[in-house]
């Protein structure tokens, strides 16, 4: 049995774990997926990984899942705990020092985006709701839960903050790219993966929640990198 660690992104709750979660116990598994602080000014990254650190307890075999921005908690989570493995999953990655807020312009999100919405043909800078920007593959019953219920205010604490580690941890490292994202386009992760990490991502379908979307394939993604370890 592996208990997995699921750390959930910026202005949410963990309630879009929840088919995921199912998934992963019908195979057997333990799953720890807490709240972060997100809307309290006075926590930043420390803040955070301290409450994932707090769940995850005495409990082993952790398989750790950070999502979005979960993935400057993620790695914070690895330096501390002894994970069996680290999946980055349509995550952020960060850079030694980097704070969340310069993310963005170090990594060129804006003008990918800016592009991508071309592509698709999105007048540059109009302002998508969240059914359309991110949860646009996911069932409407569960896209209109999602907004109607569990988005919570985003303190601005952590993104002022540099990133604290010197190095990645050291940790098998994953990365599963959700290929129909439009709020972290596919082609911009893929640059972003292959320049800060090393290696290519994997791909799956899904916008950028496929936890709610495309649970099953996303747990069965999940066992396949444990096994492979």
């Amino acid at each position: 049995m592996a208990t997995y660690v699921l750390i959930h992104a910026a202005a949410v709750d963990s309630w879009y774990w929840g088919p995921l979660s199912a998934a992963l116990r019908d195979r057997g598994h333990d799953v720890v997926a807490p709240d972060l602080p997100c809307d309290d000014e006075s926590a930043g990254l420390a803040e955070y990984a301290d409450t994932v650190v707090e769940a995850i307890g005495g409990r082993t075999g952790l398989v750790v899942v950070a999502h979005s921005f979960g993935g400057f908690t993620g790695p914070l989570v690895c330096d501390r705990v002894p994970a069996d493995l680290l999946v980055m999953l349509q995550a952020q990655i960060p850079a030694p020092g980097e704070s969340p807020g310069e993310w963005w312009g170090n990594t060129g999100y804006w003008a990918a985006r800016e592009e991508a919405d071309r592509r698709r043909g999105v007048p540059g800078g109009m302002e998508e709701d969240a059914s359309s920007l991110v949860l646009h593959d996911t069932p409407a019953d569960l896209a209109a839960e999602f907004v109607a219920a569990h988005q919570r205010h985003q303190a601005t604490t952590p993104f002022g903050k540099p990133w604290p580690l010197a190095s990645w941890p050291d940790v098998p490292t994953r990365f599963l790219l959700s290929a129909d994202d439009r709020f972290f386009p596919a082609e911009f992760m893929r640059g972003l993966v292959t320049e800060r990490l090393g290696f290519q991502p994997d791909e799956m379908p899904g916008d950028h929640c496929p936890m709610l979307g495309h649970p099953k394939e996303l747990a069965d993604r999940l066992e396949a990198y444990r096994a492979g370890l």
